[in-house]
């Protein structure tokens, strides 16, 4: 544990992540217990408390258990709450390597289906979709638009399970040969056991839905079946109840891919 004196390069270096394409602020023990838990590369973990950050993963992270006491670099409260325009109130942040994504393996390989959110514009939504996603085992989130999906409000409402899938921004629609299902209140209503595990899910923005351009290239439309005069759910809500449907289905009919049958060994979150 090392008590940091330099305040102004400390702030400095936080200021200079958020500038920087290829790192990622993670703000609260949430977002960082997940990085760390998901392999992420951290650069800096700093925080006001060493004692608090462990007394906090006993309760909710015990497979991290003396990470922090050894890892954690402690500032004064002063200088941590310069370090993000929210600072977080469990006294923790990081500084991580955004991870390469190999989008034509993933696409490729991946039996499992992508989520494709079509110009995203509130960076909450877009940071609980990936927690969705992370959550349903789903094979990637992907993002068209300006907004960046890596931004710190965005991985801040993941709790930074941004490292448990893969997450990028790409320029436009892409689906290497994968059947395009748009999910539009013109579709037919959603019937989970008809969904191919490789499909790309495409959701749209809440105000005005999925585009013309994609849905002229969408293979199927769907919709989520809802009570007459409820015009719409939260983009968040709608990935939420697509996926756990099709999770739930594929279960009962023992089709899903689990993460041990895939080869991977990931802790419980």
């Amino acid at each position: 544990m090392t008590t940091v004196n330099a305040i102004p390069p400390i702030i400095d270096e936080f200021r200079a992540a958020r500038r920087n394409p290829d790192l990622a602020i993670l703000e609260g023990f949430h977002a960082v217990k997940h990085a760390i838990r998901f392999g992420a590369d951290l650069i800096a973990l700093l925080g006001t408390h060493a004692d608090d950050a462990e007394d906090l993963a006993a309760v909710l992270a015990p497979d991290l258990k003396g990470h922090f006491a050894q890892s954690l670099r402690v500032v004064s409260e002063d200088t941590f709450s310069k370090l993000a325009p929210r600072a977080p109130r469990t006294g923790v942040m990081a500084i991580a390597r955004r991870p390469r994504v190999d989008l034509d393996a993933v696409l490729s390989s991946e039996a499992r289906p992508v989520v494709l959110l079509e110009d995203p514009r509130n960076l909450g939504n877009i940071g609980a979709c990936v927690r969705v996603a992370a959550a349903a085992d789903i094979a990637a989130v992907l993002t068209t638009g300006t907004q960046d999906p890596w931004q710190p409000d965005v991985l801040r409402g993941a709790a930074g399970l941004h490292y448990a899938i893969p997450v990028c921004r790409i320029p436009e629609p892409t689906f290497h040969g994968r059947r395009l299902i748009a999910v539009d209140p013109e579709g037919e209503p959603f019937d989970p056991l008809e969904m191919p595990p490789t499909a790309v899910l495409a959701f749209g923005t809440e105000r005005y839905g999925i585009s013309d351009q994609l849905l002229a290239h969408a293979d199927q439309r769907v919709s989520i079946p809802m009570r007459d005069g409820v015009s719409s759910l939260n983009l968040a809500t709608s990935v939420a109840a697509i996926f756990f449907a099709w999770r739930l289905a594929a279960q009962g009919d023992n089709a899903l891919p689990s993460a041990v049958t895939r080869g991977h060994n990931l802790p419980a979150w």
